[in-house]
């Protein structure tokens, strides 16, 4: 008899299994923030969906998402969430990670020509060019800027992020040869990047 409940109980626990990835899969692609316009004042917000709440609905069968979080939340928390519409007809659902990637599908790199491949965020990431010369690592980008962002700068790899930015910061330290022109592209190592 113990055992007939035994294999019961683990037959039981193990048909959960399939509904919790359903559930962390979904969980995963409604997570994240999202840039969106306001319908109401027409200007670029940052929102992030209850992601809990959006995969428990698609595990039912529903689709149903609400706001976890919005940029106007502190001065007008009880809007009637127009801008779920637009999360809901944008084919990357406005996610800033989902625009980084597709912004930087097919791009070289500002400074050596390398094509930057694609972006796998537990991995070094690549970073900006601003219009005035200067390199930008993504953290210091607010995620309501980034559609001007988008527009006005240029891609960077990780590996002349990294040269540049010590370039900008420890001008003094860095010698460049004159005598020796250097092709970045013939000599540098495809990395994870390239």
């Amino acid at each position: 008899m113990e055992t007939i409940i035994l294999v019961l109980a683990i037959a039981f626990a193990l048909s959960w299994i399939p509904a919790m990835v359903v559930y962390l899969v979904a969980r995963r692609r409604n997570a994240g923030e999202r840039v969106i316009t306001c319908p109401e004042t027409h200007c670029t917000e940052v929102v992030r969906v209850d992601a809990g709440h959006a995969a428990w609905s698609h595990l039912r069968g529903e689709k149903d998402l609400r706001l976890d979080t919005c940029s106007r939340w502190p001065e007008r928390p009880g809007c009637g969430q127009e801008c779920l519409a637009e999360i809901e007809s944008a084919p990357d659902g406005c996610l800033v990670r989902e625009r980084l990637r597709n912004w930087y599908r097919g791009t070289s790199c500002a400074f050596c020509g390398m094509g930057i491949g694609p972006l796998h965020f537990f991995e070094h990431q690549p970073g900006l060019r601003s219009p005035e010369g200067r390199t930008l690592f993504w953290d210091e980008v607010l995620p309501k800027d980034l559609p001007e962002v988008l527009r006005t700068h240029q891609p960077v790899c990780f590996d002349c992020l990294i040269a540049e930015s010590f370039r900008e910061k420890f001008p003094e330290r860095v010698v460049d040869d004159p005598w020796h022109e250097v092709d970045r592209l013939k000599t540098r190592l495809p990395g994870p990047m390239a």
